[in-house]
């Protein structure tokens, strides 16, 4: 089989592997799509913890049972799947286990043509989803829906600010909560991307450059936001708590500007705010997701698909980082 692979610091390959053999409890997919996350990108770049070389990156995947473990059910085989990429989450809903991680690291990922993973993270190909769409749900779709739904617990009516619109995970939340019936507001720094998101429902939109953008935040909302789902922190989450009301949930699964200078903690006491870390999602949160993602009839946002032997072309579109949606790679 072909696999991407980094076999030395932002160095990758298109690599021809042996087939992998699918242990006890696991089985081996021939995936039809894989798609990029941040995550990978940051592997490439190692910025990321436990990188070993070679390793094969993904997380997010889509494809037919080709065959089974010894002890693993031969209904399995032939059926289309999509793949829960949070392993051994653990015991507790409340948060991950110690033996939590994410595939792709350090377990071989899905930027393969096959893959083996246990049986326990397949569930069925969504049957209103492409190959392409199912690809692009799994990492984004779990991080959102946990952190709106089990975390910051939306309602519909809420008053939503999602900032950060264009990736994937900002992007299906925002059309998670629109489905819902919440009212949806975003940030950017592009124009475009913003008027994008209008036409997926959000109200409006604002520049965080602007300094003054939490002010005509507020101002076109009616009011402060009910909750809040931000991936970035650094110096911008101070303006988060301005534009949180009282009682509001912030959620926030991602660092990508740093960390916050400062916490205005009088004003989380006073308002009597609820920030709320997050991570992907437990094995519940993956079945309720795709229930959602069902009965909704929601497809992931892609925002470009190339073939496995371009997956070097894709991740340089990811670090450019212009993308609305999913960055998607179709197996020939």
């Amino acid at each position: 089989m072909r696999a991407v692979q980094f076999t030395a610091l932002n160095h990758l390959s298109l690599a021809t592997l042996p087939s992998p053999v699918p242990g006890p409890g696991e089985v081996r997919v021939r995936l039809r799509a894989a798609a990029l996350n941040h995550r990978d990108l940051w592997i490439k770049l190692g910025q990321y913890a436990g990188i070993t070389y070679p390793c094969t990156p993904g997380s997010d995947g889509a494809g037919v049972v080709e065959a089974v473990g010894s002890d693993v059910d031969r209904d399995w085989l032939g059926r289309e799947v999509i793949i829960n990429p949070s392993l051994d989450w653990g015991d507790r809903e409340e948060a991950q286990g110690p033996n939590f991680s994410i595939l792709g690291l350090p377990r071989a990922g899905t930027l393969a043509e096959e893959i083996a993973v246990p049986v326990t993270q397949l569930s069925p190909r969504p049957a209103h989803l492409s190959w392409v769409e199912a690809a692009a749900l799994p990492l984004a779709g779990l991080t959102a829906y946990r952190a709106l739904f089990s975390r910051a617990r939306l309602e519909r009516g809420d008053r939503v600010l999602i900032t950060g619109i264009g990736g994937g995970v900002a992007l299906a939340a925002l059309q998670f909560a629109v489905s819902l019936g919440a009212e949806v507001w975003v940030t950017s720094g592009s124009a475009d991307k913003l008027a994008r998101a209008f036409a997926l429902g959000a109200r409006n939109g604002f520049d965080y450059r602007d300094p003054a953008w939490p002010q005509s935040a507020v101002r076109a909302a009616g009011g402060p936001f009910s909750v809040i789902v931000d991936s970035a922190g650094g110096p911008g989450f101070e303006s988060l708590v301005d534009v949180a009301g009282p009682g509001a949930r912030i959620v926030f699964f991602g660092a990508t500007a740093g960390n916050p200078p400062t916490l205005p903690s009088r004003k989380v006491f006073w308002r009597q705010l609820s920030l709320l870390g997050s991570t992907m999602g437990s094995p519940n949160d993956w079945s309720a997701m795709l229930r959602f993602v069902a009965e909704e009839r929601i497809a992931p946002i892609v925002s470009e698909v190339f073939p496995l032997a371009e997956a070097g072309a894709a991740f340089d579109h990811l670090a450019a980082a212009g993308q609305f949606g999913k960055i998607v790679l179709k197996m020939e």
